[in-house]
């Protein structure tokens, strides 16, 4: 027992001494560095003396620039003051981090000696509590003496003193049993009025983050497992009123986020854990402290911060999830009164600055978060699921926030929410599948909360329209989320149509899927201007609606199922409908597009034309001859040998037609690719499998088409031969 208290009693001294001798150094230099000061303050006031006998009077409009120009660096310097707000707590953090180490080195030394104490029996548990209480009221005088000279210091040392008081009390409740829970949270409670009481005494901020933390802990640090949530909510709310009373004397905004975070995490885990209706008490009084905290520079000079903007945001959709939650888990009606009542505050707030002619900042805010909880409204009172819808929209908001006040942390926000909106939509999606009820057509909650997110990706794609259309270094970034959100909208819609069309045939599901999914992709393309869509993203839909366009061609079993009687030979007609988007496609987009400067472009565009055509008359041919299974594949076989080279040489002269008057090379090498293909096929394989008859004609038909293609393409040569020496004499005859 004696050696190490005789160790710790030799540290300390010698601790002491070094001490003393360090603090005598560091006054002297103090004193050293006073004189100087004072010296050259002097020299600089008789420097300006002379100065001023020397300058002559500004004139009234040289005084008023010079006023403005005042006010403007005055303005400049307010906003790199806000700008550095949301640094403060890490330049608090790196200025003092040896400070913080040892004051929590400190904390635990004092706690590891206790231990040992009491490992060896050297101490009874009052007089460990007495320990705890005495060395915190130690460093609470010590720093007392201190903060004169050592202003922060001394506030983090209090705050170590807090601290062990704080833990001494758990303790001596938790593991000692000394007290009551009553007693036990009177006097954290006690503890946590000293601190204020000394943070505003001493005007502190950092003192007061302490107290907070000291204040939100303690129920913790006292529970007992037994739910007392009335209890442990009015004692939150008394700590959150003197926060706002705080904030409102000495502006410490870190002292409200602390606030808010500490109250969220509690009514969400306690709301979650335990759901009842006076709950919904609590998270209206949290409302309105934390809404008032919000506009505390609003109401001082009609201002808000880009901080202010998001706690307006956070408290409002936070406190609407929690709420909502709330009345749907207990089944009351309706779901919309709290976005329409939070609406109406915000909206009240837009319309002062409506009154004012300020339609600035304020009001975008006030008016973008009113239409946001009427947006919301109106989707929770269909019965949409509330966390997507939330997001969503609360996505939109800060993406329209950023617009108007050109703060990036909104931006990142945005980023940072976005990706969880497309997560809890995928989510929501599945329901398609666990939902055992059949929905109903459109009006349903999954399809009404997919329409939420669709509203809100083409509010998103037109905020980001008016971003600059110079390649960037968030070029990639932002085609990915045009990608994502045109993602959103295609399967929203696809899944829905999948979902009532699941009783039908499997092929008019694919039939009507794969339509739906040309005409979204031609419907992109058409509107690409709107959507400010890039080269790079435009090409890639155009791939994106040529693989559509083969898919849908190729793999329709449309043939075997009107065979069969599975489907009615009508529906042919519906399959048909994609010849329209094709030629809108081939017509319209593809030339308007830089698709097309690529020679590979005009092959895959042949390509899907001669597989419509061949695919079409196939189809048609065997409907016409009322086929059925029996003979299939006889009238297949068939049309392959006699039908299809025939096809295909009338489609590779019309390839060399267009390639000839519309001077495109490719084109012509497309037609005689074909034909050749077509030559091979009918000379290696066709005539093998005619009778005579079927020979006799095909070899008629192809002769007559390859003249014909021989002719043409002659005639165009000389025509085009003719033009040339027509450009050359005219030339010759000018010079």
């Amino acid at each position: 027992m004696t050696s190490p208290l005789l160790l710790i009693f030799i540290l300390i001294i010698l601790v002491s001494w070094v001490y003393y001798k360090l603090n005598r150094r560091i006054e002297i230099l103090e004193k050293q560095i006073s004189d100087l000061s004072k010296k050259e303050s002097q020299e600089n006031e008789e420097i300006k003396e002379i100065q001023n006998e020397e300058v002559i009077l500004p004139t009234q409009a040289t005084s008023y620039n010079f006023t403005s120009t005042a006010t403007s660096t005055d303005r400049k310097e307010t906003e790199q003051e806000i700008q550095k707000d949301w640094l403060v707590p890490f330049d608090f953090i790196k200025n003092n981090i040896l400070t913080i180490i040892g004051i929590f080195t400190l904390v635990l030394g004092i706690g590891y000696f206790v231990k040992y104490a009491i490992d060896k029996n050297w101490i009874g548990e009052n007089s460990r509590m007495g320990i705890g209480f005495l060395a915190g009221f130690i460093l609470i005088i010590a720093a007392h003496f201190i903060r004169k000279n050592y202003t922060i210091f001394s506030s983090i040392i209090m705050g170590g003193g807090l601290a062990v008081l704080y833990f001494t009390t758990t303790i001596a409740f938790r593991e000692y049993h000394l007290f009551t829970q009553n007693t036990a949270f009177l006097i954290t409670c006690a503890i946590t009025l000293l601190s204020i009481f000394l943070s505003y005494r001493y005007n502190s901020e950092t003192l007061i983050v302490f107290s907070l933390f000291g204040g939100f802990l303690a129920p913790l640090m006292i529970s007992t497992g037994q739910s007392n949530y009335i209890f442990l909510f009015t004692y939150l709310s008394f700590l959150n009123i003197g926060m706002l009373i705080t904030v409102y004397l000495k502006n410490w905004k870190s002292v409200g986020w602390i606030a808010f975070i500490f109250t969220a995490i509690y009514l969400y885990f306690w709301t979650i854990q335990k759901t009842d209706l006076t709950t919904i008490i609590f998270y209206i009084v949290t409302y309105i402290i934390f809404y008032a905290f919000a506009l505390q520079n609003y109401f001082k000079s009609n201002t808000l911060s880009k901080l202010d903007i998001l706690m307006l945001v956070l408290i409002n959709f936070t406190s609407i999830i929690g709420l909502v939650y709330i009345f749907n888990v207990l089944r009351y009606d309706p779901l919309s009164i709290f976005p329409l009542a939070f609406a109406l505050i915000n909206v009240f707030f837009a319309f002062r600055e409506y009154q004012n002619k300020k339609f600035e900042r304020n009001y975008s805010v006030f008016a973008g978060i009113g239409i946001s909880l009427l947006t919301l409204a109106v989707a929770l009172q269909f019965k949409t699921h509330l966390i997507t819808s939330v997001w969503a929209i609360e996505a939109s908001l800060l993406l329209y926030i950023w617009k108007k006040t050109n703060h990036s942390i909104f931006k990142v926000f945005f980023y940072l929410l976005f990706p969880l909106v497309i997560l809890s939509q995928m989510m929501t999606w599945t329901e398609y599948i666990n939902n055992e009820k059949h929905l109903t057509v459109v009006f349903n909650p999954v399809f009404l909360t997919s329409l939420v997110v669709i509203a809100s990706c083409f509010f998103n794609l037109i905020l980001l329209k008016k971003e600059s259309k110079e390649k960037s270094d968030t070029e990639f970034f932002e085609n990915t989320f045009k990608i994502l959100c045109f993602g959103v909208i295609y399967l929203s819609i696809l899944f829905e149509l999948i979902y009532q069309l699941s009783s039908l045939h499997l092929v008019i599901i694919l039939t009507y899927s794969f339509l739906y999914s040309i005409v979204f992709t031609c419907l992109l393309l058409s509107i690409k201007n709107q959507l400010s869509i890039s080269e790079n993203l435009e090409n890639l839909l155009i791939y994106g609606a040529l693989l559509l366009f083969i898919a849908h061609i190729s793999s329709s079993q449309i043939v075997n199922a009107v065979l069969s009687k599975e489907i009615d030979l009508s529906f042919y007609w519906v399959h048909l409908i994609y010849l329209l988007p094709l030629l809108y496609f081939i017509i319209k987009l593809i030339p308007k597009s830089q698709f097309l400067k690529q020679k590979a472009s005009y092959w895959i565009v042949s390509f899907v034309c001669i597989l419509s055509v061949s695919f079409e008359f196939y189809r048609i041919y065997i409907f016409s001859n009322n086929s059925n299974y029996k003979n299939l594949f006889e009238h297949q076989e068939h049309f392959r040998v006699l039908y299809l080279p025939i096809i295909w040489a009338v489609l590779s002269c019309s390839f060399i037609f267009a390639g000839l008057k519309k001077n495109i090379p490719e084109l012509n090498k497309i037609g005689f690719s074909l034909l050749g293909i077509t030559i091979l096929k009918l000379y290696l394989y066709d005539v093998w499998q005619m009778d005579n008859v079927s020979r006799i004609i095909a070899f008629i038909i192809l002769g007559i088409i390859l003249l014909m293609s021989s002719f043409m393409f002659q005639k165009f040569k000389n025509m085009l031969k003719n033009l040339v020496e027509k450009d050359e004499n005219s030339a010759d005859e000018e010079i």
